[in-house]
Formats: C-alpha cells, sequence, structure tokens
C-alpha cells in the first residue's frame, strides 16, 4: 500500500471478514429461526426461491440498493473520480441509475405476463423453447459470474490494501458466511440482510461526507476542497478535459466512460436473474414503487461516495498524511479501485480504514448473495427441474438450491484466484462485462414487450451479436496498440468499441431474423401457465391430497386474478411514463447542457452540487434505510409481542376456513405453522 505498510494488522483484517461476516451469519439464522415460528413463514421451495411474493415496496427498495451496491459502486466510481474529476462520479451514477429506472416496467410486465415464475428464464422456456432458453440461461449464468467475480476482486484488493490479508485468503473467506446465511433463508434472508446492510452502509458514506466537508483537519469545507482541486489541476491538468480541470463536465474519458458504463449495466441488470427474482418476490401492487425508489435512492451512493472520497484523494495526494505520499497513484492502484480507503486513511486513519473496510465488505456480501440465489434459482428450475426432475419435490429442490450455492461459490473463488495472479482487477472486468452480455439485452426485453420477435431472432441474435462484439473489442484494441494484452484490451477505445457493438447489433439482427423466419404472434398463455413449485410431500404431511391443495391454490387466485391484473395493466403504463422521463432527467437534460458549454464549476457551484448530494443521500436513507422499518411495523409489533408474551402458533389445516378471531388467509401448503394464531404456551 505504502512505505508504511497497511493502515491495520492482517489480525483486524480476518476478524473484519471472519467475525462481522458470521455474527451477519448467526444473526441471520436466529432471525429465520424467528420467522418460522412467530410469523407463519415456512422455508417451502417457494418460500425459499421467491419469499412467498409479498415483498413491500420498501424492502424491495432496499433489496435493490444492497444488490446494486457492488463494490464496484464504491470503488470504481472513485476511481473513476480520481481520473477525470467531479464529472466522474455524475457518470458513474447516472450511468448506471437508468437500468433501475427502466428495468421497473420490466418488473411490472414480467409479474403481468408471468405471474408464476420463478426466473425470467421461464419466461424465455415458456415462449420460445429449449434453444433460446439455453441461451438466455448461458448469458444469465455469465453476468452473475462476472458480477460476482467482481465482487469478489474489488473485496479481496481492499482488504489486501488496508490489512495485508493476503488476496487469496480474502477470496476464500469472505463467500463463506454469505453462503452460510443463504443457505438457510433463501431469497428472504437476501431481502433482510440487504436491508441492514444497506443501513449500515448509509450511515458510514453519511460519516464520510460530513468530514470531508465539514468537520476534517485537512478538508473540511467545499471551500478547501474547491482550491485544492485547483491546484492539483495546476500540477497534473487532466488530458480531455476542459482547460484540465478537475471542476467541469466537459471531460473526453469521462463520457466515453459514461456510454461503456451505459452499456455494461444495461447487461448486468436486465439480464441478472437477481433483479428479477426481486420483481418475482414482490407484491403487484409495490413492484413498480421498490423499484423507482430504489433506483432513485442508489444514485446519491456512488455520486456522493466519489464525489467525497474520489476528490478527497485528489485533494490530499500532495499531503503527507496520504498513503502513496510523496508518489500519485499507480494506474493499477487506481484500476484495484483504492482512491477510497487512500482517501479514508488520509482522512480519518486507521478509522477510516476500518470503515472502509466494513463498508466495502458489507457491498460485498450483500450483493453477492443476491448472486446466489440468483445462480441456485437458475440452477434449480431451469437446469434441474426443467431438464433433469420435472416431478422434482419441494424439498427436493431445497436441496439443489443448497448444493448449487456451494458449488458456485467453490467455483468462482478458483476463478478469482486466477484473475488475481493473473493481473486482472476489478476495473478491467467492471469495462468488460458488456461486451461479453450486453447483446442479449435488447431480445431479453422484447421477449416481454413484443409479440412479434420469433424464436430464430431470440436465440441467435445474443450469440452473432457477441461474436461481433468480441471481434470489434479485439480488433479495436490491436489497431490502437498493437497489442492483445491487459493494459491494451482494457483501453477506453477497445472497451467502447466492444460495448456498443454488443448493445446494438440486435437492432440490426432481430428485424432481419424477424423478416427472415417470419414475425410471430404470440398470445402469452404459455408464460401465464407456467406453474409454482408443488411441495407434494409437505402436503401429504398435512393431510390434504394435492389435488385439493391445488384447488386451494386455484380457487384463490382466481378471486385476485383480475384484480392484480388491471393493477398492474395500471402499474405499467405508469412506469413507461416516469421511467421515461427520469432516464431523459439523469442522460440529457442535467448532465448535456454542463458538458455541451464547458462549464468549470465555481466555487459556489461546487458547493451547491456537493450540499444537493449530501441532501439526496439522507433522503435515500430515510427511504430505504427508515420506510421499510415504519412499512413492516405491524409485522415487527406481532412477533414481537409474541416473543415477549412467550405464546406460540396454533397448527391450522390448509384451506380450513379461519374463525371470526382469525382473519388471516392461507397460502402455505403445510400443516403445521401456515396459517396459525397465537395461544399461551400450555393451553
Amino acid at each position: 500500500m505504502s512505505s508504511s505498510g497497511p493502515a491495520l494488522s492482517q489480525g483486524f483484517g480476518y476478524g473484519i471478514v471472519l467475525g462481522v461476516g458470521f455474527a451477519f451469519a448467526l444473526f441471520m439464522i436466529a432471525l429465520t429461526h424467528v420467522l418460522k415460528h412467530f410469523n407463519n413463514q415456512v422455508q417451502t421451495s417457494e418460500m425459499f426461491n421467491t419469499a412467498g411474493r409479498t415483498m413491500k415496496s420498501g424492502i424491495v427498495a432496499a433489496a435493490v440498493v444492497s444488490s446494486w451496491t457492488w463494490a464496484a459502486t464504491l470503488l470504481q466510481s472513485s476511481g473513476v473520480c480520481y481520473r477525470y474529476g467531479v464529472s466522474g462520479p455524475f457518470w458513474y451514477a447516472s450511468g448506471a441509475t437508468v437500468q433501475i429506472l427502466l428495468f421497473a416496467t420490466l418488473a411490472i410486465t414480467l409479474k403481468k405476463r408471468a405471474p408464476n415464475a420463478h426466473t425470467f428464464l421461464e419466461a424465455i422456456k415458456a415462449r420460445y423453447g429449449a434453444p433460446a432458453h439455453l441461451t438466455f440461461m448461458t448469458f444469465g449464468l455469465i453476468t452473475n459470474v462476472l458480477v460476482s467475480l467482481m465482487l469478489i476482486a474489488g473485496g479481496s484488493a481492499t482488504v489486501n490494501a488496508l490489512t495485508g490479508v493476503h488476496a487469496v485468503a480474502a477470496i476464500f473467506l469472505m463467500p463463506i458466511p454469505v453462503v452460510a446465511y443463504t443457505f438457510i433463508g433463501g431469497l428472504k434472508a437476501a431481502f433482510i440482510t440487504d436491508y441492514i446492510h444497506g443501513f449500515a452502509l448509509f450511515v458510514i458514506i453519511i460519516t464520510f461526507a460530513l468530514t470531508a466537508y465539514g468537520t476534517s483537519d485537512l478538508l473540511g469545507s467545499p471551500s478547501k476542497v474547491y482550491d485544492l482541486l485547483v491546484e492539483g489541476a495546476k500540477a497534473h491538468p487532466v488530458d480531455g478535459n476542459k482547460d484540465g480541470s478537475y471542476l467541469t463536465m466537459r471531460s473526453q474519458g469521462g463520457a466515453t466512460f459514461f456510454v461503456i458504463n451505459i452499456v455494461g449495466n444495461f447487461g448486468t441488470v436486465f439480464l441478472d436473474n437477481g433483479y428479477y427474482n426481486k420483481a418475482i418476490a414482490a407484491h403487484p401492487v409495490h413492484a413498480l414503487p421498490g423499484y423507482i425508489m430504489g433506483g432513485l435512492a442508489w444514485f446519491a451512493i456512488p455520486w456522493l461516495t466519489a464525489t467525497t472520497l474520489g476528490l478527497s484523494a485528489l485533494a490530499l495526494e500532495s499531503n503527507p498524511r496520504f498513503p502513496t505520499y510523496p508518489h500519485r497513484m499507480s494506474q493499477d492502484e487506481v484500476s484495484a479501485g483504492l482512491a477510497l480507503p487512500y482517501a479514508a486513511v488520509a482522512l480519518l486513519g486507521k478509522g477510516g480504514a476500518v470503515a472502509t473496510l466494513i463498508m466495502v465488505f458489507l457491498a460485498v456480501t450483500s450483493a453477492f448473495n443476491s448472486e446466489l440465489v440468483a445462480t441456485s434459482s437458475i440452477f434449480t428450475y431451469d437446469i434441474y427441474r426443467t431438464y433433469v426432475n420435472p416431478k422434482a419435490t419441494g424439498k427436493r429442490l431445497v436441496r439443489m438450491s443448497h448444493v448449487c450455492m456451494v458449488a458456485y461459490s467453490s467455483v468462482i473463488c478458483c476463478i478469482s484466484i486466477g484473475l488475481w495472479y493473473n493481473g486482472i482487477s476489478m476495473g478491467y472486468l467492471y469495462l468488460l462485462m458488456g461486451v461479453l452480455i450486453s447483446a442479449a439485452v435488447i431480445p431479453a426485453t422484447l421477449t416481454l414487450l413484443w409479440d412479434g420477435q420469433n424464436r430464430w431472432a431470440a436465440a441467435v441474435s445474443p450469440i452473432v451479436g457477441t461474436a461481433c462484439a468480441i471481434a470489434a473489442w479485439l480488433a479495436t484494441a490491436s489497431r490502437t496498440c498493437g497489442a492483445l494484452d491487459v493494459a491494451c484490451t482494457g483501453s477506453n477505445d477497445a472497451m467502447l468499441a466492444g460495448n456498443v457493438t454488443a448493445l446494438l447489433s440486435p437492432v440490426v439482427l432481430v428485424p432481419a431474423l424477424t423478416l427472415a423466419f417470419g414475425q410471430d404472434k404470440y398470445d402469452w398463455r404459455s408464460m401465464m401457465e407456467i406453474r409454482k413449485a408443488d411441495d407434494h410431500d409437505v402436503v401429504e404431511d398435512s393431510g390434504l391430497d394435492a389435488e385439493a391443495q391445488r384447488q386451494v391454490e386455484i380457487s384463490t387466485s382466481r378471486e385476485s386474478f383480475e384484480k392484480e391484473q388491471h393493477k398492474l395493466n395500471k402499474a405499467f403504463k405508469i412506469a413507461c411514463i416516469i421511467t421515461t422521463l427520469m432516464a431523459l432527467i439523469f442522460l440529457v437534460l442535467w448532465p448535456m447542457p454542463l458538458y455541451g458549454s464547458g462549464y468549470i464549476f465555481s466555487k459556489t457551484f461546487f458547493t451547491g452540487w456537493v450540499v444537493v448530494g449530501i441532501i439526496w443521500i439522507f433522503c435515500s436513507f430515510i427511504a430505504v434505510g427508515l420506510y421499510p422499518a415504519w412499512e413492516s411495523r405491524q409485522t415487527l409489533t406481532k412477533v414481537i409481542k409474541l416473543i415477549v408474551t412467550g405464546k406460540k402458533l396454533k397448527p391450522v389445516f390448509v384451506g380450513e376456513q379461519p374463525t371470526p378471531e382469525d382473519p388471516s388467509g392461507t397460502a402455505t401448503p403445510i400443516k403445521s405453522e401456515s396459517v396459525s394464531k397465537a395461544v399461551t404456551v400450555g393451553s
């Protein structure tokens, strides 16, 4: 890290990775047990993989924010800020927010078209059959692998830089507690830990912002930061920025990154089954507000984090307290995302190192558990139940989910070690992901939004588009610097060519294949016929046969189906208007006037820029830190009362009519605690 060595000891590093990790694991295991016994939750395969399809908007927003907050969100955004100045945080944040906002439209459409789906890939299979299903399954798994590798690569690099813990040890240790609590709690555990992790993350980010711009003896105000950035630009002007300034949105390198960022993140949202999982888990009424609130809340995280710590790194690198002093950071350090931890150490010493370690660790583990559930859902439902054992029981499906989680984590660790020894960093993977996956974005979107795309267009265009993207990427790298090494293939020009080709090639390929093989006239029925998992074993234990339980489910769904469809139709229209308007604001109306004019921020404008970011982060904290707890206050109150009063749940058969004193509905196919009322122990 520096000539003085890491800011923290190896023992502290192991303590954070293992201690905090397993503390969360034990907490989640205990919480899952409490929810089972005091809130009528039984871990069937449906609950494990869909969280009962009843999540409210606040917790959905919190889960979206936490899952979309990767190590790269904190580290890469700060690195981009270090390279390009004040424009970098905005290019990162806006270029990755619009996907979440636009995805709200797809989330609503999936809830409408395939209400019983467990994964987006099930809808692909229902519409196009096996060939397209296998194509999109491959792209989905590649997406999950790339995201997981970025998480582990960024997290291990930070742990190594701050504590001296060997990167290989960090790579193997970080996933263990995540697997432990996700293994027990499934998607519900992922939602709850997402909320807790996000809460802690906001507190740490707010602390850094108030320190840098309010209380630090080195900085302490936007005015002081501004003056140091002006001095820094004189000593190290930024090539491609207006007048070499760090305080302008006119940045050629930043704009190039902006395009790469937009393309790559379309792939990681629209093809990552984790985001579809959250749409599936959301109650139909709460999917739209959950995703919009989550997208707007998330914007403040990379924007303010990088505006705080990325600019602090630039402002303090000439200060003896900066870890690399008297030298500037190397390109390898910037690519590894170390601008953030170095700035944190300069600002707060060991306290900053501890806060950074916890913040990055929480970001890695929270996002990784989402990837675990997403991947296990694909293997369980799209591979095992579809092609291996179509009659698998609920218990068997849960067991397969467990096996997949352990196997997937092991594979990710092994690949991460290979990447680390070959010098491939989180920053390189971040720029590369769009080249490898974004050719499937448009065909995937049209699957839910257009009835005319035929199976050939869906199955072939992603493959051909990816081949074209890889060719464009490597050809540009070879032409611009004459080599195909990591440095050359990771250059902005090469990555830009590959990313843009990947996203836009289906614009040509889909119409061509549609014309060649005929336009489809899909009626959406096969998606509606996707069935839920049948937990025959637990149904038999409850005293009801499978057909009786099936009739109960059909009766219940028929009563509410038309009402839900009406709500979803209305939500879809609202989503189209709101998300399109917000995308225009973030991509055009806000940044482009500043970029086009070449305006260099005045001290007053910069101060306002920072103040808006701080206000936004507090609003985000209220939306996804406090609101979910308020939204779930009745459940929390009920569970606490049951624990304090020593009551337990009385079992009631599924399908049994509730008494006037017990107006709760029935849903879970099990006898013991699926639908219950509290009675005094021993009564």
